[in-house]
């Protein structure tokens, strides 16, 4: 009988529930929804018991306050990107998406096409989405973004994309699959909400690293495994740390980006920022539906060897 470390029940409950604390303190919480909504077959095997569909059914119980927005990079349109998961190019699962949600009686807003330069592919797509019924916009590659703060906030920046009409409190911004461009979306609806005096929040959720695991938990290397194509590292939060005194875990992209972030937001607002780490603009309760943590890291220690072999394998492959 195969051993269970995770209460996937459990988790749902506390990961809606700070969620929805969150939202409240906001008339309005952009969620920037990282990995995948579906079929998250990672998670199911380096923690035993989880709910593969965990964040589909997240979004069931939030779906009476919630609206989705699809960011899709036309250029991954344009070269037929493809999940390797699923085997199917991103428009394609952008449509997978689209239908998914609706079965579960999800709100679509919309479909945004970001960095669009006018690509025939991304064209022809756009015009399937409109002829279904399904909203769509499109944002242009801002010059400079996201460090040339200035830029991002002038004439040639946030302003010269469209404003995307939302009306539920929290809008998930979710993608088939990263560099869709989902913090510029949220980043971009936060300065036209604020325009016409909306209080806005931006929260990000991501199931991994898990920022209250130590840095070196087989769950934690795991990922960096899984990710090894994005060069993603996990590192300490140096931000978190030094405001808090407290351990936690994030990894290079954010802290990278994260004083940016920080100071585009603090622009928007005309605040002071009340995110003071990266790991604060977390939402992730991953960590408490761990209910047997020697399970849990036996499971990823497995999938880190699997991941291992499929890399060697694959080097090997492109070297004959």
């Amino acid at each position: 009988m195969k051993k269970i470390g995770f209460d996937s029940d459990k988790y749902l409950q506390e990961q809606s529930a700070y969620i929805l604390e969150r939202v409240e303190q906001y008339d309005k919480l952009y969620l920037e929804f990282g990995g995948k909504l579906i079929g998250d077959k990672h998670a199911k095997r380096v923690l035993p018991g989880f709910d593969e569909d965990a964040k589909i059914k997240l979004l069931d119980t939030l779906k009476d306050n919630a609206e989705i927005i699809i960011c899709v990079y036309a250029g991954d349109i344009e070269r037929n990107k493809v999940r390797e998961d699923y085997g199917i190019t991103y428009d394609q699962d952008v449509l997978r998406l689209i239908d998914e949600y609706r079965s579960r009686g999800i709100s679509v807003n919309s479909v945004l096409v970001t960095r669009y330069q006018g690509q025939p592919t991304a064209k022809v797509f756009m015009t399937k989405l409109e002829r279904s019924g399904i909203n769509v916009y499109t944002h242009t590659a801002i010059d400079g973004y996201p460090t040339n703060v200035e830029a991002v906030m002038g004439e040639d920046g946030f302003a010269k994309n469209p404003y995307i009409k939302t009306t539920k409190s929290i809008v998930v911004v979710t993608a088939p699959g990263p560099s869709s461009g989902k913090l510029a979306t949220c980043l971009n609806q936060m300065y036209h909400e604020n325009k016409r005096g909306n209080k806005v929040g931006y929260a990000k959720f991501e199931t991994f690293p898990v920022w209250n695991l130590p840095l070196k938990h087989p769950v934690n290397i795991a990922y960096e495994a899984a990710t090894i194509d994005l060069k993603d590292v996990n590192m300490i939060d140096n931000y978190h740390y030094e405001a808090y005194g407290k351990v936690a875990v994030n990894y290079n992209r954010d802290m990278e980006t994260f004083p940016v972030i920080k100071r585009i937001i603090e622009k928007i607002t005309g605040k002071e920022s009340v995110y003071l780490s990266p790991t604060d603009m977390g939402v992730n309760r991953l960590k408490s539906g761990i209910t047997d943590d020697a399970v849990v890291q036996e499971a990823a220690k497995q999938e880190i060897i699997r991941r291992s072999f499929r890399v060697e394998n694959d080097y090997k492959k492109r070297s004959c």
